[in-house]
């Protein structure tokens, strides 16, 4: 029984069996008078018991993150990753995506997204040692049909992708068997397929990836591009369908999006595309990745050259800002080595653009606090570097 793993007194556990509570929930939903009633326990006794219930509840002490990082091994679904299929790729994500949350990849057309989303599908196949889960993905398209060509082709060349694992191991995966296509046109038809069809799928093991291709197009298509509240009503209902499968069966969740112009910020076009769906989706999120296609390197690239693109973290709460340039070949999506680099330009650009009237001097802060000090900074230097970087 719950209660007699509580440090409790016999003669305090025997009134408690007396008066009929079972759990240490039931102890915790009564107030210390009532169980002063019921239990014929004076006050030091009924505060002992409450206190000994809550301890019991709350488990372990607070911990420092060096101890949680330590006894990383108990937990180890946390740390759990899936792996993109590439040693660059999971580097850029810490290891690949985690098992719970949503993540989101967004981009212009021809960026890469849908490949990166089917490379996913068949390395969620591969065994846990390999980056896999050792089951299926589900692939729900909105807009395009599933690209089942392109699909055959990423699976025989599965050898020469994953050099790292064995050929029998890859040869023993039938990669096609498992993966489950869903075609949906409407927002309601979306969620159905999310809360049955695809819940049920995961309740029973079959697949541990579901993948959204993609989650804008149903949306625009029956809201528009305007904003409205039952838009921003049904993004809430299909995120948190979302994160409660994810977070259930520790399974992935990757959300392709589309992108759509900010018109409000100045600067050239392309520098300024943002993710669709606006703020009520972003806070869905667990990890935000954009796709890019840069226009000015592909005119630079000569005959027979592959596109240079590059995918970036937006934003994620354990990973730094940082970006990696990859191509998109016959064998799949792979990471360029060595292009791996931390996107801080902007911030220096930012600081490098602030007015000399704003920044304040070593002489001026000590006027205004002597007990401040601080080094001095030359704000032609900041210009200089922001404009290196």
């Amino acid at each position: 029984m719950e209660l007699d793993q509580l440090d409790l007194n016999p003669r305090v556990l025997a009134a408690v069996k007396r008066a009929s509570l079972k759990s240490v929930k039931e102890v915790l939903c009564i107030s210390g008078p009532d169980l002063r009633r019921r239990t014929g326990l004076s006050s030091p006794d009924v505060q002992h018991l409450l206190t000994a219930a809550a301890t019991h509840l709350r488990g372990h002490c607070v911990l420092t993150a060096l101890q949680l990082y330590q006894q990383r091994e108990r937990f180890p679904t946390q740390h759990q990753r899936l792996s993109l299929g590439c040693p660059q790729l999971d580097r850029l994500l810490g290891g690949g995506l985690p098992l719970d949350g949503i993540t989101e990849l967004a981009g212009c057309s021809s960026a890469g997204k849908t490949q990166l989303a089917l490379q996913l599908c068949l390395t969620v196949q591969f065994p846990r040692q390999h980056g896999g889960l050792e089951a299926g993905a589900i692939y729900i398209c909105t807009e395009d049909v599933f690209p089942s060509k392109r699909l055959r082709q990423l699976i025989a060349q599965q050898p020469r992708l994953r050099t790292d694992v064995p050929g029998e191991v890859v040869q023993s995966i039938r990669f096609g068997d498992r993966i489950f296509i869903e075609h949906v046109a409407d927002v309601d038809a979306l969620m159905e397929c999310v809360s049955r069809r695809a819940a049920l799928l995961l309740s029973r093991g079959l697949a541990r990836l579901l993948v959204v291709d993609s989650v804008a197009a149903p949306f625009r298509c029956e809201f528009g591009s305007q904003a409205s509240a039952a838009r921003a009503q049904c993004l809430q209902s299909l995120g948190a369908a979302l994160r409660r499968l994810s977070s259930t069966f520790q399974s992935p969740v990757l959300c392709v999006n589309q992108v759509t112009e900010a018109v409000e910020q100045p600067g050239p076009q392309d520098k300024h595309l943002c993710p669709a769906l606006g703020i009520t989706w972003a806070n869905q999120l667990l990890i935000r990745l954009m796709a890019d296609r840069t226009r000015e390197e592909e005119a630079a690239l000569g005959p027979g050259s592959r596109p240079a693109r590059t995918l970036r973290v937006v934003f994620a709460p354990h990973l730094p800002l940082c970006s990696c340039s990859y191509t998109v070949s016959e064998e799949g999506v792979r990471g360029t080595p060595g292009t791996m680099a931390s996107d801080t330009g902007q911030l220096q650009n930012s600081l490098a653009q602030v007015p000399r009237s704003l920044i304040l001097t070593e002489q001026e802060l000590g006027r205004r606090d002597p007990g401040i000090k601080v080094a001095e900074v030359s704000h032609e230097n900041t210009s200089s570097s922001g404009g290196s970087r």
